[in-house]
């Protein structure tokens, strides 16, 4: 099973990405991720405010498969969390790296940005795991 991994974004050893814009970052699960979980049923989306510690938990998934977490490559603000994915979940699963973004942050130290990988990076990643 092929999974998108579109260049120009950062990625995670988690299966998060991460789009800079500017000073914040955009961030949600990759392909991959979503692939694994399959049907996501329910998101529980951070608070606007919120103080997230790099290995922290910033959203919860549930899957007809399990509940998991989704952790934070960065020390974070929450800016935004997406309420879309409130009624929508399936969204995740839809279109993981458009609509299906899980939060709009600002990142703590800008130099953690820089310990992520690229696409190609991230690519091998999962090969190396399949």
């Amino acid at each position: 099973m092929r999974s998108e991994v579109p260049p120009g974004l950062l990625y995670s050893k988690d299966h998060v990405w991460i789009k800079v814009e500017g000073d914040l970052a955009r961030l949600g699960i990759t392909d991959y991720a979503q692939k694994q979980l399959r049907e996501v049923l329910y998101v529980e989306l951070p608070e606007k405010g919120r103080s997230v510690e790099r290995g922290g938990v910033i959203a919860s998934l549930e899957s007809i498969k399990a509940v998991v977490d989704v952790v934070s490559p960065l020390a974070c603000e929450v800016v935004e969390a997406n309420s879309l994915l409130q009624e929508k979940p399936e969204l995740i699963n839809l279109e993981p790296y458009g609509k299906g973004w899980i939060a709009l942050v600002k990142p703590l130290d800008a130099e953690q940005l820089g310990e992520l990988v690229d696409s190609e990076s991230y690519k091998a990643l999962i090969e190396q795991s399949r």
